[in-house]
């Protein structure tokens, strides 16, 4: 088999790779929950070359990406759910439908701006997504039956449960906003994250580490809330930090090289010697930048 620029052979390639008989081992082993990691993995990484301003990398990881695309589809076809043909008639078919501006008749691309389309298009579909859901054998991936819906659909069930917590934590405050559940000023968020950091080092006392992921979880929801009131997106704001966690941390490194020696010869107060200098190093720098 030979590589291509077509989608096809991709599609062929993973067949391959899955075949009962002359497949890929590994492959073989996997389904969707134990794929389903690498497919977020394959996401961030396509974000982390983006950031760097990397095309080379970019161009191997939305590669990656597509892999896991082609994946699960790949695993649905052999259950008889769908295909990947489905997949691509699918997202063809939303992206016209919700751009009526552009692909529509001349009344439509006159309405564009029409108050209310978006939020009838988006009914409509979850009207055809509850009709395919009644009408399939089974809309369950493993095959199990499906646990059944109860009751009217709450305003957070809008929110998919598949982000990064930091973004769902974020998604989800902005969607309680909507109807004013909301702090009107930051006073407020701030005295809530002192509360929370004091009820997380009373917890640790006791040794609870349950208890403590609880107020873990607490403290960030609120630090997330405050990045929000001011209009900061708590997963850039951590990268960025980690980014400059990393940065830091290589000068350490370099300045222990330098001197023959490896952070495993170094003492802490070494360490930290060199970690102020590293942030100094960044202030210089930034200022020097600077028109």
């Amino acid at each position: 088999m030979t590589p291509s620029r077509e989608v096809s052979r991709l599609v062929e390639i993973m067949a391959a790779l899955r075949d009962p008989q002359s497949g890929c081992p590994w492959d073989l082993e996997q389904d969707f929950t134990t794929i389903a990691p690498y497919t977020i993995e394959e996401a961030y990484e396509v974000a982390d070359a983006i950031e760097r301003d990397d095309a080379v990398d970019l161009k191997e990881e939305l590669g990656d990406l597509l892999l896991q695309v082609v994946y699960h589809a790949q695993l649905a076809a052999e259950k008889g759910l769908f295909d990947f043909g489905d997949v691509v008639a699918g997202i063809t078919k939303k992206m016209i439908r919700r751009h009526p501006h552009v692909f529509g008749d001349a009344e439509a691309r006159s309405a564009r701006s029409a108050k209310g389309q978006w939020e009838t298009i988006k009914a409509a579909e979850k009207a055809e997504r509850l009709d395919a859901r009644s009408q399939a054998e089974t809309a369950s991936l493993s095959g199990r039956p499906m646990p059944a819906a109860t009751g009217t659909p709450r305003h957070l069930d809008q929110v998919p449960a598949g982000f990064a917590a930091l973004t769902l934590a974020l998604k989800v405050q902005k969607q309680a906003a909507k109807v004013g559940f909301d702090w009107d000023r930051p006073e407020p968020i701030l005295a809530k994250i002192e509360e929370e950091i004091a009820e997380l080092a009373e917890v640790v006392e006791t040794g609870d580490r349950d208890g403590a992921e609880d107020e873990m979880g607490d403290l960030l929801f609120s630090v997330v809330n405050l990045a929000r009131f001011h209009e900061i997106d708590p997963e850039a704001a951590l990268r960025r930090c980690v980014r400059k966690f990393r940065d830091r941390f290589g000068f350490i490194e370099d300045g222990l090289e330098a001197s023959g020696r490896t952070l495993a010869d170094a003492s802490l107060d070494e360490m930290e010697a060199l970690w102020v200098a590293a942030k100094g190093a960044r202030v210089a720098k930034d200022s020097s930048s600077r028109p």
